[in-house]
């Protein structure tokens, strides 16, 4: 069995147990939307949800809208799909989840048209939130699903990851620090032979973030540590998040 219909079993198996659940209601439901703007991929706009199974668990999913990025309309208007399990333990929410791209940048490197089923994402988020800390870290591997390349493209295989940590001065202001990366890790040549690693950015810096009740914005901004000459994105860190939850 392919790895792809390995993936589109998975989803279709956690659609049906979400489906079969007991009695659902509203209150168990709850939505977030984030609209980022950052110095790689421009405006990403993502949606998050999470569907209470338990007082210490629950369904998830999520939606990214990529866009054009630094590398315009190439990219197949790259967009991301997810499904997921969160669980707690004491202050931390571990969020395991499986997504699933579409767009180009990964099954022919950003050379062709987007297709369905561009690449597979297994991610991991976790996040902390206590009286006085806050902090995420995430990583994920983006990973060609199809292989739309011609003579001479290549499929790209990505990880990206970050981890922040802040400290909460009031329940209105907040502050910290932010590391981010993200890497080409390998991919297929088409006419054979692989690539090597490519260091694309290494962000570090401060943010800082305002809120009321759940909704606010946060500003992170620092530098690109990454080698000079070899990186393939060239741009200081800057973020700008607005958020709110429902």
């Amino acid at each position: 069995m392919t790895l792809k219909k390995l993936s589109i079993g998975f989803t279709f198996l956690m659609l049906f147990s979400f489906t079969t659940a007991n009695a659902q209601t509203d209150d168990k439901l709850s939505i977030g939307l984030s609209l980022n703007q950052d110095a790689f991929f421009g405006f990403n706009p993502m949606m998050t949800g999470a569907y209470e199974l338990s007082d210490t668990s629950a369904f998830t999913f999520y939606g990214i809208q990529w866009g054009g990025g630094s590398a315009g309309a190439s990219w197949g208007q790259w967009t991301e799909f997810g499904l997921g399990y969160n669980f707690t333990v004491g202050d931390f929410d571990i969020n395991p989840q499986l997504g699933f791209t579409m767009g180009s940048l990964l099954s022919s490197g950003a050379q062709g048209p987007g297709v369905i089923g561009d690449g597979i994402v297994p991610n991991l988020t976790v996040n902390h939130g206590s009286d006085k800390l806050e902090g995420q870290f995430y990583i994920g591997y983006y990973a060609a699903l199809a292989d739309e390349t011609t003579a001479g493209q290549a499929t790209n295989n990505y990880v990206h990851y970050w981890a922040n940590l802040g400290y909460k001065v009031s329940p209105f202001f907040s502050f910290g620090a932010h590391i981010e990366e993200l890497f080409l890790s390998g991919g297929d040549v088409n006419g054979g032979g692989s690539l090597d690693r490519v260091d694309g950015y290494f962000w570090a810096g401060p943010y800082v973030q305002f809120q009321k009740n759940n909704a606010g914005l946060r500003f992170s901004f620092g530098g690109n540590l990454a080698d000079e000459d070899e990186r393939f994105a060239t741009n200081d860190f800057y973020r700008l998040t607005f958020f709110i939850s429902l």
